[in-house]
């Protein structure tokens, strides 16, 4: 059976074949506009180019982005892809896409009531937001004027976005896409290369200088460093699985999507789970390791297809029983929950339900497992201890239940949780007298750790949650400083 998944997919781009050629000619049209529109400040170094997104683009974005859940139809999700057609006005120098904009600003002077862009009355269907800041700071730090547009084509509106770019920009754009956007081989220490990146950004004609110093720089630290050199074996066993299931979801569905961060976090389990704690042990699961992929590489693999298990899945707690609950919901409708346990089912031969288990497991020890917990047991009974750390514990369970994304799997993230409950350990020990005080307002406390990792997971919370529950930690203290305590920890 195929993923409900890739009917959506299907759907989506029937449906953009339908409406090619009308996009093309819209984006013809947006061109021969925006020319007109900008020859006051053209002196002949203007360049206007457009596209229609392509198939195989818009494919991998709606599985990188997950849209199929957003989404119930192929056309609805056309009518809102904010970049369905991308325009792109080239010009020679930097302070040249300032005064391009100011130029845009000064000729699209007429605000749409029912969408809050602007146009000129010369043509009304073609329309640009420019309330948002510009330039726009990107994820990689960088600035770029980005513009969402609107083209009404009678009763239906279709969205375009409207990019600014000197020829460096350009040049460095060009980069940038293919060599990290849309290169899905998996790079060796990915923050080594986004940091020389950066420097050609800054400084192109110095690319082969600043390589050579960064890289021979890179390669002394590793080499005195046992740690450093572990990681980058660790690394390299990741790139390799990586590699070998990329290709094959290539000539499976037809392209890559990018699941880097998932083969990081099954060769952190795989060595985890086989207690690879001295060099005999690393080195053995090392070439068990070797091997499987050795194996993998020459089988079929199908991305199109549902996992299925031997028998119902068994797990203790209910931390683990609210996890696992949720990731079994995901794991056919979520193409990456999907993706994630197919190459560790794929690795681990046997039973996939003993993997799964085996897997919840090793998440339980991964948070049960915290040093923090020790503040507990200092401050309270033993079986207090334990009823509030398993208090704790569910409430880390139903953040994931309520976020659902692959993100509380991967290291970082598990990093970031235990620290803020090494944090919030501190605090509750300090502002929580007794057990009779936390039971009094445990509901209280184990919402605002929830809140807390939610924010960790980087899940969006309405502002009424957050006053509503700032109201709450005021409440709950008549003490000044214990108020202040958890409003920071809080914050």
């Amino acid at each position: 059976m195929e993923l409900k998944m890739f009917d959506f997919i299907e759907d989506v781009n029937e449906c953009l074949r339908d409406i090619r050629s009308e996009l093309k000619e819209i984006a013809e049209e947006i061109e021969d506009y925006l020319e007109e529109c900008l020859i006051p400040v053209n002196e002949g170094n203007l360049h206007i180019r457009s596209r229609v997104k392509s198939s195989s683009s818009l494919r991998e974005k709606i599985l990188r982005n997950s849209y199929y859940k957003n989404y119930k139809t192929g056309e609805e999700l056309i009518l809102n892809l904010h970049d369905l057609i991308g325009v792109r006005i080239e010009c020679r120098f930097i302070e040249d896409e300032k005064e391009i904009y100011n130029a845009l600003r000064e000729y699209f002077v007429v605000k749409d009531e029912e969408s809050g862009y602007y146009y000129n009355p010369k043509n009304e269907n073609v329309l640009l937001e420019l309330d948002s800041i510009q330039p726009q700071r990107q994820k990689n730090g960088f600035e770029i004027f980005r513009i969402d547009g609107l083209y009404k084509n009678g009763d239906k509106c279709y969205n375009y976005e409207l990019q600014i770019k000197s020829l460096v920009n350009v040049f460095w754009g060009e980069i940038e896409h293919k060599i990290i956007y849309k290169n899905n081989n998996y790079m060796i220490a990915d923050g080594f290369l986004k940091e020389i990146m950066k420097s050609i950004k800054k400084n192109l004609s110095m690319i082969d200088n600043q390589l050579l110093l960064i890289y021979n720089q890179y390669n002394y630290s590793n080499a005195i460093d046992p740690l450093v050199r572990k990681n980058h074996i660790e690394v390299l066993l990741s790139k390799m699985i990586y590699d070998i299931f990329s290709t094959k979801m290539k000539d499976s569905i037809g392209f890559i999507v990018d699941f880097k961060k998932s083969c990081d976090t099954i060769v952190n389990y795989i060595f985890r789970t086989n207690h690879a704690h001295d060099l005999e042990g690393y080195n053995k699961t090392l070439l068990k390791m070797f091997d499987r992929i050795n194996e993998i590489s020459k089988d079929e693999v199908n991305f199109n297809s549902e996992i299925k298990f031997e028998r119902d899945v068994c797990v203790n707690g209910e931390f683990a029983r609210v996890i696992s609950k949720e990731i079994l919901n995901n794991i056919n409708n979520d193409f990456q929950w999907n993706l994630f346990f197919k190459i560790l089912f794929e690795i681990e031969l046997g039973n996939n339900a003993e993997d799964f288990e085996c897997f919840i497991k090793y998440l339980c020890n991964e948070f049960y497992g915290s040093h923090s917990f020790v503040e507990l047991y200092k401050k309270f009974e033993i079986e207090e201890a334990e009823d509030i750390k398993e208090d704790l514990m569910v409430s880390i369970a139903k953040a994931y239940e309520k976020n659902g994304t692959i993100n509380f799997i991967q290291e970082k993230y598990i990093e970031d949780i235990n620290e803020s409950l090494d944090n919030y350990l501190k605090v509750l020990c300090d502002v929580v007298k007794d057990f009779e005080q936390w039971a009094e307002n445990k509901e209280t406390y184990l919402e605002i750790f929830t809140v807390k990792v939610l924010l960790i997971l980087n899940t969006n919370i309405e502002r009424k949650v957050i006053n509503k529950l700032i109201k709450k930690i005021k409440s709950v203290n008549k003490d000044e400083d214990n108020k202040k305590k958890l409003l920071e920890f809080f914050n």
